[in-house]
């Protein structure tokens, strides 16, 4: 019951983050776009805060792939490896609930 309950609060820590690299992304598609501004001190913050998040999640999987120009596909590659994670814990938690 403690396992199921750890890897039950690890899965939503999981689901936190990728709901953090979603408001990255979008965050980063409006200043692309000049929707809102860098220099704004809470939009300035705010991208301050989310890159200590996550860039060490980021950089890797940036250092890793080809360089396609202006659009980065790493928040998708590091939604889709959570989202495997959570299916890989999913699994361990059914495995380990007794019958």
């Amino acid at each position: 019951m403690l396992l199921f309950s750890l890897i039950a609060a690890l899965i939503k820590l999981i689901q936190l983050l990728q709901i953090v690299v979603i408001i990255s992304f979008i965050l980063s598609m409006l200043i692309a776009f000049n929707v809102v501004s860098q220099r704004n001190k809470v939009v300035s913050a705010l991208l301050t805060a989310l890159g200590a998040i996550l860039d060490p999640l980021l950089n890797p999987i940036r250092r890793a792939m080809p360089n396609t120009g202006a659009i980065d596909f790493s928040p998708m590659i590091v939604i889709f490896g959570l989202d495997l994670v959570v299916r890989v814990l999913i699994f361990l938690a059914d495995m380990t609930t007794p019958y």
